[in-house]
């Protein structure tokens, strides 16, 4: 058994999270399931970030808040250092999220379309680009990946321009480092998908939520980045929040260094009521950025650790199924194909009989269930807990699915 890393940092001692409003504790069906599905981490915020909100509290007015030049700073700072991305003042829209971000930038694009806007998503992929998609009246374009004999994900190129040059391809969604699966797109990889999606006009927006998540030793490189033209074309997505555990903060960033399509998803935003941010979100930003640094190289060893312990449990006890390559995210992408049950099934299956709540990967496709026969056979497991925690839902898990095997 791996042991985890020796830390100054305390991610060992589980906190008890129910009763506190938290989605992930206290929506379950009973007491006793143990939620391991939503990306939400387990573990406190660093300090000083605790700190700041407490002395932010301790002032007693919250009012509408101004966005300052900390703010804008502590986002510079951070990308510059970590990322190598120097990012200005002007190309930063605070808005509340992610995903409503995604919402407003495809609004922008619907409103001088003459016929449905494609997007281009690659899947499978985080869920809820499809509801975004979907809700804004655009079309979902499919450019499927493909796992290799090692279980990792390759780009069909030849299918990714054939998507791409539809007429009605506006729009590429690129998941940055991938959800699901945790995988980090290559420089090379990166390049030719921009210059595919620039040579028939469509505008890359990337969601680099998860880009301060890589496992040690690897770093990320931001779309944004690799060339001039694309840093004028292209649209970034940042948050502290995975990062950091902080969504209930309604924190994220859009970042747009081209000034007219700035314009174009500001007004967006504008529209929708998104430019507005809560004084906590500003200030767990500030502190997460400036100080948070220590903490969060001492969190990525322990979520490689934790990794790495689903894979020497997996191969032990149950062989059969295996725990995709993953060089980022704390989200577990399994193969369960040799147990004869879709996503959906076995989820079901889970917290039916083993109180342990799971991810089906039938979420990651766009049009599985009621919307077409698409099936996959994957379940998405959030380690991001304590090595006591990760161990009984891997129990409960093996108590569950051993039986299929036989």
């Amino acid at each position: 058994m791996t042991a985890a890393s020796p830390s100054p940092f305390d991610f060992d001692s589980p906190i008890e999270r129910r009763g506190s409003g938290c989605f992930k504790w206290d929506s379950n069906p009973s007491a006793d399931t143990l939620p391991m599905f939503v990306a939400d981490m387990d573990f406190k915020a660093p300090e000083p970030v605790l700190q700041a909100l407490q002395q932010r509290v301790a002032h007693g007015v919250f009012g509408y808040t101004w966005v300052r030049d900390e703010y804008f700073d502590a986002v510079n700072n951070w990308f510059s250092r970590r990322h190598n991305f120097p990012i200005e003042r002007d190309w930063i829209l605070p808005t509340i999220g992610i995903v409503p971000a995604v919402s407003a930038i495809l609004k922008a694009f619907t409103e001088d379309a003459s016929s449905h806007v494609g997007v281009m998503v690659q899947t499978p992929v985080y869920h809820c680009f499809f509801s975004s998609i979907r809700r804004m009246g655009c079309d979902i374009v499919e450019s499927p990946l493909v796992a290799d004999a090692q279980g990792v994900y390759q780009i069909d190129f030849e299918q990714f321009e054939q998507q791409a040059a539809l007429p009605t391809t506006r729009v590429f969604l690129l998941c940055h480092p991938h959800n699901p699966s945790g995988r980090v797109w290559s420089i090379h990889e990166l390049i030719r998908m921009g210059e595919i999606c620039a040579k028939h006009g469509v505008t890359v927006v990337s969601d680099e939520i998860h880009c301060d998540l890589m496992f040690p030793g690897l770093t990320h490189t931001p779309f944004a980045t690799l060339t001039p033209e694309f840093k004028d074309s292209c649209i970034t997505l940042s948050s502290p929040s995975k990062t950091f555990n902080l969504a209930g903060l309604q924190i994220a960033n859009i970042v747009i260094a081209n000034r007219r399509l700035r314009s174009k998803v500001q007004k967006a935003l504008f529209a929708h009521e998104l430019q507005g941010v809560n004084p906590f979100g500003v200030e767990g930003l500030i502190a997460a950025y400036n100080e948070g640094e220590a903490w969060l190289d001492a969190l990525r060893d322990y979520l490689q650790d934790n990794y790495q312990y689903i894979q020497e449990q997996l191969a032990t006890h149950l062989p059969e199924i295996t725990v995709y390559p993953q060089q980022a995210t704390y989200l577990a992408w399994i193969d369960c194909s040799a147990l004869g049950l879709n996503g959906d099934e076995l989820a079901k299956k889970l917290l039916q009989e083993g109180e342990l709540r799971i991810s089906s990967g039938m979420g990651f496709l766009p049009f599985s269930g009621a919307h077409g026969d698409q099936q996959n056979h994957f379940i998405r497991l959030n380690f991001a807990c304590p090595r006591s925690v990760l161990d009984e839902g891997l129990q409960r898990m093996f108590r569950v699915l051993k039986p299929l095997r036989e």
